[in-house]
């Protein structure tokens, strides 16, 4: 009897969340300026470059090649698009 109660709360209460949940998301729709727009489109290409360089620098390390010949490599491919001389990211060996 108890379980069935439960359940019957439960129930009772799922279209009340369903419904704070669609409300929320129609209210909080951002609206993004076209000058924020064209930013983000740059910092997306920027992201997106220094992923392929670190990728490249993954595939120097595993060739075997020596370490400061790869983070070399890495810092040319890095050139004005990110900060410091491991391509924006820091981490230690």
């Amino acid at each position: 009897m108890r379980t069935t109660a439960v359940t019957l709360v439960l129930a009772a209460c799922l279209p009340l969340c369903a419904g704070a949940q669609t409300t929320d998301s129609a209210k909080t729709a951002p609206t993004v300026s076209p000058s924020e727009r064209a930013h983000r489109a740059d910092d997306i290409a920027r992201h997106r470059q220094m992923a392929r360089a670190h990728e490249d620098a993954a595939r120097c390390l595993e060739s075997g090649a020596p370490e400061r010949q790869c983070q070399e490599k890495l810092r040319e491919a890095c050139k004005g698009i990110a900060v410091g001389q491991y391509c924006g990211m820091r981490h230690s060996h």
